[in-house]
């Protein structure tokens, strides 16, 4: 959830539930609809009908989608945000040259969002997609991202989203991340071991532009590739200097 409104429009509330819901069934009919929201199915077949009228929504049978149309928007916000062309090459390089999965996010609302992600020819296949939000606690990137906000910023996202556990090794404690996110700040680069997948770890960096700190960027693979030297040395190396370009082709571009 963002921030609150003061007068929230019901119906449109309403639409997006909907939208969620297809996503989280993964498509579905009226009545499942229905009965996984608790809605009438009168109403539910009336904000679908009209999704689809508008082309939010696709209709295969009985079954209804999430659209493509979606996509423009999405598409065009990410256009929106500088660092994603000047990361995007960068990022590339990355991956080529570890063999890993690169990843650049951005926080909105207190949540992470994969603005891009690109392979190596070693990265694992994992969960998550471009636009996939993800816990800010719980990963490299998010919690590259924390380390440089306003500590009172950092609180409001907690109080908003909480900790909850994505692994057993994910931080759940307060204080632990605010010590966790203190060495951040002092090394410059943020570790994810096994936080948000099991069996993955990640090296992420801040990016900042004036003072502001605009995403992050990481490289991430599988713990019997990312361990020893090459988890607490090598990667942290490389990414710091991609850290590097990107934040001076931002200023100077």
């Amino acid at each position: 959830m963002g921030t609150k409104a003061r007068n929230p429009v019901k119906s449109v509330e309403t639409t997006f539930t909907i939208v969620q819901a297809l996503k989280e069934l993964d498509g579905a009919g009226v009545t499942e609809l229905a009965e996984y929201l608790d809605l009438p199915k009168s109403s539910v077949h009336n904000y679908l009908s009209t999704l689809e009228q508008e082309e939010y929504v696709v209709k295969e049978g009985t079954e209804y989608q999430v659209g493509i149309r979606f996509l423009d928007y999405g598409a065009y916000a990410r256009d929106q945000m500088d660092i994603f062309e000047v990361a995007k090459p960068e990022l590339e390089r990355l991956a080529s040259e570890t063999g890993e999965l690169a990843n650049l996010l951005v926080e909105q609302h207190g949540i992470g969002s994969y603005l891009y992600r690109t392979r190596g020819e070693m990265a694992v296949q994992v969960e998550g997609h471009v636009g996939t939000r993800a816990p800010m606690h719980a990963t490299g990137l998010g919690k590259a991202i924390l380390a440089h906000l306003d500590e009172d910023r950092v609180h409001e996202i907690l109080d908003e989203h909480g900790m909850p556990p994505s692994t057993s090794n994910t931080i759940t404690d307060r204080d632990e991340l605010f010590a966790e996110l203190e060495r951040v700040r002092e090394e410059g680069v943020a570790f994810d071991d096994e936080e948000r997948l099991s069996g993955l770890r990640c090296v992420a960096a801040p990016v900042h532009h004036e003072d502001e700190i605009r995403g992050a960027i990481s490289v991430s693979g599988p713990t019997n590739r990312l361990r020893g030297e090459r988890f607490r040395e090598e990667l942290p190396n490389k990414v710091l200097e991609v850290q590097n370009v990107i934040e001076l082709n931002i200023t100077y571009s």
